[in-house]
């Protein structure tokens, strides 16, 4: 297939696969990663001669948001000069704790801190404000939103990406988001199908198995994604988990038929694009092998095998899924299948037909970050505060010393990829008045700092104590000098700067309250909150314990 003198590619995906030569039909099913910030010789051999479907951004392809836009138009060129359809130009921007794009953009709080202040009108208009962003960056497919239900714990990976612990709030919220995201012009993804939620084992690192029976399934994992069909979701992104009610052979969802065929295609009626995790994972990667589990998924029913890093793995897997079809074990016409749905996708989302042009990606970038996008942040922000716990009178703060020490935010799964060194509370603290202490912990190092700590926390200069802590469930010594600290009997208060569970393993804390996330807009509600300049306003979107119930909040 040549599309370069058509004057396009034509917007008609049948006319278009009718065109295509297996190689093109092969490429089209990849979503591929790399890199560095420009498109180099081997990027730019991968688009024109791998004939590849779609990129992946990360942070390590982020430098600004007009850099994004320029690199992605020049992908798109690429694309158009290799005869080839428009990319699809996707991205992890979840808001919160996940997020490739932070600078020059108004990025949005995630999916709990966004549970946590209550509104399904926030959750669209937070994804709806994220997708113009991202559009005007010429990205066309989002990762969101997270429609697992969190009700476990001890969930290393999922936490506050999610809506919380109730199936029919995280289904509202996440149909709000994915509206938001496609009437935005940006095809959303609903993940992690049929649910990652009541995982202790991250499928980065390995692979889980969730041993619910089919009918609390029905009543948990999968209302989300039922409701999520019936909006119209773009995309379906399966989960690397095992599920024995689902499929008899010890599979993950990602490479079996029975539950990607058979229930998401054939029972639910799925009709959009199922793409993979990546397969470099190691749930994946570990127990199959990335190049042949991609063979594996499309036959189990996959569109679209996405390949985050490895470049010799991208060409492997182009090469193994051409190998199957010549020895029978694929179809060109199941590959049809797939190629002809995500070439409707793109045609939907408005790639075919010159509307992905290069030149385009950079337009519009004007909207990016603009005050009126960065206040729908600050609104949500602030409305998602929650206090937890008041049992001693120690908020709003009192003008003192205070000792504010942060637990900072530290890659814990490869979902969060990177963290730039980031302010801590007392400085968010500091410029509304607070004389503050303030020493930033790596989250990991409590214990050699915790001495250090306590005698600072013991002189007698410092009136008041705040911490903020970060995943102390996975940190123990954390909640270790957290109580410590209250043995000082000194007013102190806590912030949980992600995982809002960290309360379960300091329960002689008297003072806490919640944010769910440690960027620097959170931090700042934080203050305002612990001051009392804003009210707490949020609600637990799960559990803590029988005494803190998803629902549950106080206020001043």
């Amino acid at each position: 297939m040549d599309l370069r003198n058509t004057g396009g590619t034509g917007d008609d995906p049948d006319a278009i696969l009718a065109d295509m030569s297996l190689a093109d039909k092969i490429g089209q099913m990849l979503m591929c990663g790399f890199e560095g910030t420009v498109l180099t010789d081997k990027v730019r051999e991968l688009v024109a001669t791998g004939k590849i479907g779609g990129i992946i951004y990360f942070a390590r392809n982020v430098e600004s948001p007009e850099q994004v836009a320029r690199l992605t138009a020049s992908l798109q060129r690429a694309a158009l000069e290799g005869g080839t359809p428009p990319l699809f130009i996707s991205i992890d921007q979840e808001g919160g704790m996940v997020a490739r794009i932070t600078e020059g953009v108004a990025l949005m709080p995630g999916g709990m801190a966004i549970a946590a202040a209550g509104s399904e009108a926030d959750a669209y208009d937070a994804a709806f404000v994220s997708g113009n962003e991202l559009a005007a960056m010429g990205i066309n497919l989002n990762y969101a939103p997270v429609m697992d239900v969190n009700n476990n714990a001890d969930n290393p990976v999922i936490g506050v990406r999610s809506f919380g612990e109730l199936p029919q709030r995280v289904a509202d919220f996440g149909a709000a988001t994915l509206r938001g995201f496609q009437d935005a012009g940006v095809a959303a993804t609903a993940k992690h199908f049929p649910g990652h939620g009541d995982t202790a084992v991250d499928s980065h690192l390995d692979l889980p198995t969730v041993p619910h029976d089919r009918i609390r399934m029905e009543q948990v994992e999968l209302m989300p994604f039922r409701l999520a069909i019936a909006e119209g979701v773009d995309a379906m992104m399966s989960a690397h988990i095992y599920f024995p009610a689902l499929e008899p052979e010890k599979l993950p969802v990602t490479l079996s038929k029975t539950v990607l065929t058979g229930l998401l295609r054939e029972e639910l009626g799925f009709e959009g694009i199922i793409m993979t995790d990546c397969m470099e994972m190691n749930a994946i990667a570990e127990h199959y092998g990335t190049v042949e589990a991609s063979v594996m998924a499309i036959e189990a029913g996959a569109d679209m095998i996405l390949i985050s890093h490895r470049a010799d793995r991208q060409l492997a897997a182009i090469a193994a899924i051409g190998r199957a079809v010549a020895e029978g074990r694929l179809s060109e016409a199941r590959l049809d299948v797939s190629v002809r749905r995500l070439l409707a996708l793109k045609a939907k989302r408005g790639l075919l037909g010159g509307g992905g042009a290069a030149g385009q990606a950079l337009s519009g970038l004007a909207r990016c970050g603009t005050a009126a996008h960065l206040e729908v942040a600050r609104r949500i922000s602030e409305a998602s505060v929650t206090l937890v716990r008041n049992d001693a009178p120690v908020l709003p703060l009192r003008r003192l010393r205070t000792l504010v020490i942060t637990a900072a935010p530290m890659v814990a799964t490869q979902v969060d990829e990177s963290f730039a060194p980031a302010p801590g509370l007392g400085t968010a603290l500091s410029k509304h008045g607070l004389a503050c202490e303030d020493r930033v912990i790596p989250s990991d190092q409590f214990a050699q700092y915790s001495a250090e700590l306590l005698a600072v926390a013991a002189a007698e200069e410092i009136g008041q104590i705040v911490l903020g802590t970060y995943n102390a469930r996975f940190n123990p010594a954390q909640a270790k000098l957290a109580e410590a600290l209250q043995t000082l009997g000194k007013p102190m208060a806590v912030v949980a700067l992600r995982n809002p569970y960290d309360l379960l393993v300091m329960p002689g804390v008297q003072v806490y309250a919640a944010v769910y996330e440690s960027r620097p807009l959170a931090l700042e509600s934080a203050a305002k909150a612990l001051l009392g300049e804003i009210p707490f306003r949020g609600r637990l979107p799960v559990s803590l314990g029988s005494d803190y119930p998803a629902g549950w909040g106080m206020s001043l």
